[in-house]
């Protein structure tokens, strides 16, 4: 069945990948982000690729007057979105906590929590009214267990396992699932954000094994929305093999 499927932060990494995925099984998807440019690339690549309808949207998950009109401008066949990927998200900075910067830990807060909030508050309740959806929030590891210098992001990750749990107690009489996709080490633009456009750091963080991709993890989050009605995926983990917890990894060969 043909479903309309909203990602936030598709520009790149997991978000671009996970709405790559869905339009090429034929679903049609609503796309947003902060960079224009390449949200409208990505629209028009999905488009060619796939024939399928796409729907780019530029705003800041941060901002609930931008995400309120972007929600309220949906017309017709988008407003019946099945299935929400909670994507947009960021790690910013890797410092203790009495030497962290403020403004990171707002960016990181703003995010990965207000912002998954503001998008499930104006969307869920078009699911409500249908009596059917698919909310899936991209968490983390890092809300799994804590790591050194990670405090605040590992917060905002802890926060965004415990509001998947509760909007699935909170939506389960409506018939809507709720799921967590919490990847481990992935080779994205995350680590190249987290040390602010430091390149050769970012990418010695993946040196000596291979990490996660962003087409694994769409390769899941796709998944579980494709099991029978009566079946939902609450939480997924999901590691590269050569990583067994946030802080243990096995380096010194590619795996």
């Amino acid at each position: 069945m043909n479903k309309v499927i909203l990602v936030t932060g598709a520009t790149a990494g997991f978000g671009r990948a996970i709405a790559t995925k869905f339009a090429a099984n034929g679903h049609d998807v609503i796309i947003t982000g902060r960079r224009k440019k390449l949200l409208d690339e990505l629209e028009l690549s999905l488009k060619d690729a796939y024939g399928v309808d796409v729907l780019a949207l530029h705003f800041d998950v941060r901002n609930l007057a931008e995400v309120e009109l972007a929600i309220g401008s949906l017309t017709g066949k988008w407003r019946e979105i099945d299935v929400l990927v909670n994507n947009a998200g960021l790690a910013v900075g890797l410092n203790q906590i009495q030497e962290g910067v403020i403004d990171d830990w707002e960016r990181m807060i703003d995010t990965n929590v207000k912002g998954l909030l503001y998008m499930t508050r104006l969307v869920s309740p078009l699911m409500v009214q249908r009596k059917r959806g698919h909310i899936i929030n991209i968490g983390s590891i890092a809300g799994k267990e804590v790591y050194p210098n990670g405090t605040v992001y590992c917060g905002s990750k802890f926060a965004v396992d415990a509001i998947t749990k509760g909007t699935r107690i909170d939506l389960v009489e409506h018939h809507i699932k709720v799921t967590q996709v919490a990847p481990g080490a992935a080779d994205t633009e995350f680590s190249l954000v987290r040390f602010k456009g430091d390149v050769e750091r970012a990418g010695d963080v993946y040196n000596g094994f291979t990490p996660l991709y962003a087409e694994d993890v769409a390769e899941v989050t796709y998944y579980v929305t494709t099991l029978p009605d009566h079946v939902n995926i609450n939480d997924l983990v999901i590691m590269p093999t050569a990583q067994a917890s946030a802080t243990n990894l096995v380096r010194g060969e590619e795996t």
